[in-house]
């Protein structure tokens, strides 16, 4: 899987992106675009690991709102 891993990456910010084109094309139907958020939350929780939670980027939430979501989908936060 591709990740961010310095704070302003463009990889993070083409997947934000990504998201946001989804959500556009899905108002009613956000489900559709989990794939991308999943992507870019595992993203940003790279960011965070390598980081140490110090890592900042616009298109990351908060580390524990991403470890929060993770967790509630099924994914290894350890």
């Amino acid at each position: 899987m591709l990740c961010c891993i310095l704070a302003e990456d463009p990889l993070s910010i083409c997947i934000a992106c990504t998201l946001q084109s989804c959500l556009n094309k899905n108002t009613y139907s956000p489900e559709k675009c989990d794939q991308h958020l999943r992507t870019l939350y595992k993203c940003c929780q790279s960011m965070y690991k390598q980081t140490e939670g110090k890592g900042d980027s616009s298109a990351c939430p908060m580390p524990n709102v991403v470890k929060r979501w993770l967790k509630t989908h099924g994914e290894d936060v350890s």
